[in-house]
């Protein structure tokens, strides 16, 4: 397999799992931007906006359209950073949670429908693999 062939393959499986996403994620009003944000808040609680807008590949003025949205439905909070005056700290309130949650279970279904073609043995080394290549291209940075 070349490497042209790899990165398209990577990039179309990565574009099916989104599209089975959202056609599953109907139980929350959220939009597959305002349920990504919210998992990257939710590994990091306190994530400055410009690197949450960095982590999910948008620009800064998208991002704070989006961080909008999700204080209106009362998901996120914005608090000032105290070592810089200019930017905002993002955390989740107590009612992301049940989002959280429902965000959690459709990304399992479609995950283990996703790979349901292969063994745990199989699985397993795929998943470390993607470990293995993500870890390698963040040295290079």
């Amino acid at each position: 397999m070349t490497q042209d062939n790899c990165s398209f393959l990577l990039a179309d499986v990565t574009r099916l799992m989104r599209r089975n996403f959202t056609q599953q994620l109907t139980s929350s009003p959220l939009t597959l931007a305002e349920a990504k944000a919210l998992k990257y808040v939710a590994r990091q609680q306190g994530v400055r906006q410009v690197e949450l807008a960095d982590k999910l590949e948008i620009q800064p003025i998208t991002l704070a359209r989006l961080i909008d949205q999700l204080e209106k439905l009362h998901l996120v909070e914005r608090r000032a950073d105290p070592s810089d005056r200019r930017a905002y700290l993002i955390y989740l309130t107590k009612h992301a949670d049940e989002h959280i949650a429902a965000i959690d279970n459709v990304s399992k279904q479609v995950i283990t429908a996703a790979m349901s073609g292969l063994t745990a043995n199989q699985s397993a080394q795929f998943i470390a693999s993607l470990q293995t290549i993500r870890n390698t291209l963040l040295a290079e940075k």
